[in-house]
């Protein structure tokens, strides 16, 4: 995060310690808007930490309690002349509500934009020598629309400028007013002293500001656009559910009456209210607007469900576990929130600069008048005629040729009042504002519909240089769910099916991961159980029951070893099981071993090319698991994985991960359990599988809602391209001010008689700002194609 802490008093003051407020904040134009901002925030006595986005248009703050109130920093903020207002808890939906209605009037807008563009259009031909249309061309009649637009469309811009100039933090208004009126003011000068000889170009405020109006409209579509994503999770969450309070019969209740344990009914077609556990019923979800997973997937008692999700086929109750803040939606919204909220590192030098830039293009201007007023005229005569009238610049050096001949009778401080507007009006700040929160903003949100939760722009930023990822064992690249592997059978009067119906028989009962193994595996070969009885359990060994007259042990080689029954025939089958990394599972009748079942955590089916995909990308893979050596190695060889290691503990994971980094390496690691938490907080990177433990995902920098490996690329070319993106805009909003503004100044004049006239800087400024945004959204279609 960009954002810089402030000295606070000696007490330590840790991150839990503080509470968050988020503020919408109205009034910011451009990137020193945004500083302006932050600065006054974390002026305030009290805050830690502050963030602004520009395109959300919302404030992020970090302060003590005890010290300050979110009230006061709205008012502070307020009285810098950016009125600002506390999101409450439900401030996030009446902030997509306030983006829907800040959209309606954007017709007229425009229609009003392009009218007074067409109008002054009109002046530009009239000046230019072309079409002259009886009353449209008057002086009079543009000068009474250039005065109609000043106090009309435009008030806005101008009361903006003045006050940030009066409060001293001239914005980008601030450099369009000082455009515009300096325009208007020399034309009017020239309108009631014609013997001055001036030019009136009363068009050229009317073409400016118009070309601000309709960027600016067109720019706030483009954000609206850019913010689909979150306006569309907010919109997943059903106002009402479904109480059910008794056999058969229901009440619909407001959702935020919703309480855990509750028990809802969903009936096809509606979406599912919060998250929980089906407790009748079976039907297939719709859960594309959440993890990102195209087809629906079935679902049937005991399967948790999670709240936004469409209900395709059966009516189904469930059993609350998660409500509010805690659900899994509402955490998806903060993250996405939060993701468009946090900067990228990137960013600080645009914010650095954005924070004296309209000093230095007042300064610029300033050269360019005394420059072109003391010596500029005088050294290059010829220009001044293109300078004041620059709609012949294609005809340059015709005009030159032309020039040298005649005589030059215009003022030389009209000619440097021109070209010093050009330089106000051309600068562009919001460019540099918008380069990063635009593409971080399309990023987040685009990740969000696909499934995956980027915790902000400085984890994009750093995903996109890690060159290691390290990978948990179970759960991550296995499914965490064991199966059966082999069945043998000692005995020749049973078939390997007959072993494994003994064993589900004995196994039916219990419940341990193993004994789940035999029964899905007994039950995928449709097999008929038989019950048993006395059947007793001894943790860590074994299980022992009666089935009619026999007696069966079923359980590990210490739990035969006590029961006094040998295993040698099972030797050679268990070393290899062993070599293997599987598990061997013995079964005994009447104290003789019938049979060996072999159980093992299989790898997920997507492991292999994920692995094959990240090596391809020149990134070295790693495997650190918890299970004993030999399983890890065995795993590591199946999947191409070079380096592996076993038996960690939590702490081990930290230190291998510590080791690599110290080494330069940038590394991400994937995990999904509690064990993995303090790897995941120790990479650069981490992610963590949506099916893990709540800690691993609060822990984790990115969040794989799919529970689908193949989401680690995906998250990766998500980072990568929109820091690409970031550092396109960047480069187009740097470029373009290095490039226009001398341009604008007249460098190109003398030489090839190219000067800009202040309405064709406005409409530079205004294409400059849409680039980055349009470049911004473009991301959408690159990541389409891609996928």
């Amino acid at each position: 995060m960009s954002s810089t802490v402030l000295p606070l008093p000696p007490s330590a003051v840790t991150p839990e310690s503080l509470a968050v407020a988020v503020f919408n904040v109205e009034g910011m134009m451009c990137a020193g808007c945004v500083q302006a901002v932050e600065t006054q925030l974390r002026q305030c006595d009290g805050v830690a930490v502050a963030t602004v986005n520009l395109v959300t248009a919302a404030a992020a703050v970090q302060y003590q309690a005890e010290r300050v109130e979110p009230e006061h920093l709205a008012a502070v903020l307020t009285e810098a002349g950016f009125p600002s207002q506390l999101r409450q808890a439900d401030g996030v939906d009446g902030w997509s509500a306030q983006q829907v209605v800040a959209q309606q009037g954007q017709g007229r807008r425009v229609a009003i934009a392009i009218l007074l563009l067409g109008f002054s259009i009109i002046g530009h031909l009239h000046h230019g020598g072309g079409i002259t249309i009886p009353i449209l061309s008057g002086l009079w009649f543009h000068f009474v629309l250039a005065t109609l637009t000043l106090v009309g469309p435009a008030r806005g811009i101008l009361q903006d400028g003045w006050t940030g100039a009066r409060r001293g933090r001239p914005n980008m208004n601030t450099l369009v007013s000082i455009g515009a009126l300096s325009a208007y003011a020399a034309s009017v000068v020239a309108l009631v002293m014609p013997n001055l000889g001036w030019e009136c170009f009363f068009d050229e405020p009317v073409m400016l500001l118009s070309f601000i109006l309709l960027g600016r409209t067109l720019e706030e579509r483009a954000r609206f656009r850019a913010t689909e994503a979150l306006r569309g999770l907010i919109a997943l969450q059903p106002g009402t559910a479904q109480l059910v309070t008794a056999p058969g019969q229901t009440m619909v209740i407001p959702l935020a009456q919703v309480q855990v344990g509750d028990r809802l009914q969903v009936l096809p077609g509606d979406k599912i209210p919060v998250d929980g556990q089906i407790e009748a019923g079976q039907t297939t979800l719709d859960e594309a607007l959440v993890t990102g997973e195209s087809l629906p997937v079935t679902k049937q008692v005991g399967d948790r469900v999670i709240g936004g999700t469409l209900n395709q086929s059966g009516a189904i109750v469930i059993q609350v576990n998660r409500t509010g803040a805690d659900s899994t939606l509402a955490q998806m919204i903060t993250l996405v929130e939060s993701a468009q909220t946090r900067k990228a590192p990137i960013q600080r030098l645009a914010d650095t600069l954005s924070g004296y830039f309209t000093y230095t293009i007042l300064a610029l201007a300033l050269v360019t008048f005394l420059f072109w007023y003391g010596a500029g005229v005088t050294l290059w005569p010829e220009a001044v005629q293109i300078a004041i009238n620059p709609h012949h610049g294609h005809q340059a050096h015709q005009l030159m040729d032309q020039l040298m001949y005649q005589t030059i009778d215009t003022s030389r401080l009209l000619v440097s009042l021109k070209l010093a507007i050009a330089v106000v009006v051309i600068s562009c700040p919001c460019a540099l504002g918008l380069a990063t929160p635009m593409a971080i903003l399309v990023g987040s949100g685009i990740g969000a519909q696909r499934g995956l939760l980027v915790r902000g722009g400085d984890v994009l930023e750093t995903a996109h240089r890690l060159d290691t990822v390290v990978f948990d064992k179970t759960g991550t690249l296995t499914t965490g769910q064991p199966r059966v592997t082999h069945c043998h059978s000692y005995d020749p009067s049973l078939t390997p099916d007959d072993v494994l119906r003994l064993a589900a028989s004995v196994e039916k009962g219990t419940r341990h991961p193993l004994a789940a193994a035999i029964l899905t595996e007994a039950n995928q070969r449709q097999l008929t159980l038989t019950d048993v009885t006395d059947s007793a359990t001894t943790p860590g060994l074994g299980v022992v029951a009666q089935l009619e007259s026999q007696t069966l042990h079923l359980g590990n080689e210490a739990w035969l070893a006590q029961a006094h029954i040998p295993t040698d025939r099972a030797k050679d089958a268990v070393n290899t099981f062993s070599r293997q990394g599987r598990t061997p599972v013995y079964v005994a009748v009447n104290q003789q071993l019938v049979g060996l079942i072999a159980i093992a955590d299989r790898p997920r089916d997507e492991a292999i090319p994920v692995i094959q995909q990240l090596k391809a990308k020149n990134l070295q893979v790693q495997l650190l698991s918890g299970d004993r050596p030999e399983v890890a190695q065995r795993l590591a060889l199946e999947l191409g994985i070079e380096v592996s290691a076993g038996g960690m503990t939590p702490a081990d994971k930290v230190s291998a991960i510590e080791k690599l980094q110290h080494q330069g390496h940038c590394v991400g690691f994937v995990g999904d359990g509690i064990n993995d938490a303090p790897a995941l907080a120790q990479a650069d990177i981490g992610l963590a599988m949506h099916s893990g433990t709540d800690i691993a995902m609060e822990t984790a920098d990115i969040v794989l809602m799919r529970d689908d490996l193949t989401d680690v690329l995906a998250a990766l070319e998500l980072s990568r391209s929109t820091f690409n993106k970031i550092r396109q805009n960047l480069a187009w909003a740097f470029g373009y001010n290095l490039v226009c503004i001398p341009l604008a100044a007249g460098v190109l004049l003398p030489r090839f008689g190219i000067a800009l006239s202040p309405g064709f800087a406005g409409g530079f400024m205004a294409f400059s700002s849409m680039a980055v945004v349009l470049n911004s959204l473009l991301l959408r279609w690159q990541l389409r194609e891609r996928a």
